[in-house]
């Protein structure tokens, strides 16, 4: 799909002067845009509507005031039929990997396969061995969830994701909770991802060595409001002080 397809937004993903208030306001007039290929990072400290904005860019909830455009359309008020064809574009891979424990890492992949009738069940094992190629894991192909280390199931969960294809690809937390050797390592495969497949990204993280290298594009949320949307590279100009607070700290950790 081309912006050209649909009267909605010119852009990939888009939030127009988004509202979303449960006990306090969560997300305040909240604007921002990414374009297809690139990938955007959401940062700011825990509780000020990261996560939230992720559920809103899948459907899961919808604003209160404001527009939210995913794949160039307005999803804001989107039926069941679009949020299902968004879905199949666009993918969200959770902090817990999401993975089903009774199954193995080939047969979680093969899960995300059973609706495909594009291949036959020689294609898939094609597939799922190349997918664990690309992440580094063909050698934990029998292995149980319960087996991996919460990094190696967030890869296991990207290669379930690239399963079906998306255009998209949004990262709750990435590299949260895991050594600095895994975090490097699934770094790289989302740069990697991206670069040679094109995909769409948005990541929520506290890791700011990771904004750096795979965003083009950073939304800091403070207190509701996002005090700034623009290039990563330009992010240590902001004269916020917060921002300044924010990246201080960082030099310290």
């Amino acid at each position: 799909m081309t912006p050209s397809d649909t009267s909605g937004s010119s852009h990939y993903i888009e939030f127009a002067h988004v509202y979303k208030t449960f006990d306090k306001p969560v997300l305040d007039d909240v604007s921002f845009h990414l374009d297809a290929g690139e990938t955007l990072a959401i940062i700011g400290r825990s509780g000020v509507g990261k996560s939230v904005t992720l559920q809103h860019i899948m459907g899961f909830l919808k604003p209160d005031r404001g527009q939210v455009y995913v794949r160039y359309q307005d999803i804001s008020n989107g039926d069941d039929a679009l949020l299902r064809k968004i879905r199949k574009k666009v993918t969200m891979v959770f902090q817990s990997g999401a993975l089903f424990d009774s199954l193995t890492v080939r047969e979680n992949i093969l899960f995300s396969l059973e609706l495909r009738d594009d291949y036959d069940a020689t294609n898939k094992e094609d597939v799922v061995h190349g997918l664990l190629q690309i992440v580094g894991l063909a050698d934990y192909k029998d292995t149980y969830p319960a087996g991996l280390s919460t990094g190696y199931k967030r890869a296991v969960a990207i290669a379930r994701a690239l399963a079906a294809q998306p255009e998209c690809i949004l990262y709750d937390e990435p590299t949260t909770m895991v050594d600095p050797i895994m975090g490097d390592h699934l770094g790289a495969l989302m740069l990697r991802l991206k670069q040679q497949l094109q995909l769409t990204g948005v990541v929520v993280t506290h890791d700011l060595d990771l904004m750096r290298r795979v965003a083009d594009k950073v939304v800091v949320l403070f207190e509701g409001r996002a005090i700034y949307f623009g290039p990563v590279a330009q992010l240590a100009e902001s004269t916020h002080p917060h921002i300044q607070e924010f990246l201080a700290m960082d030099q310290l950790v």
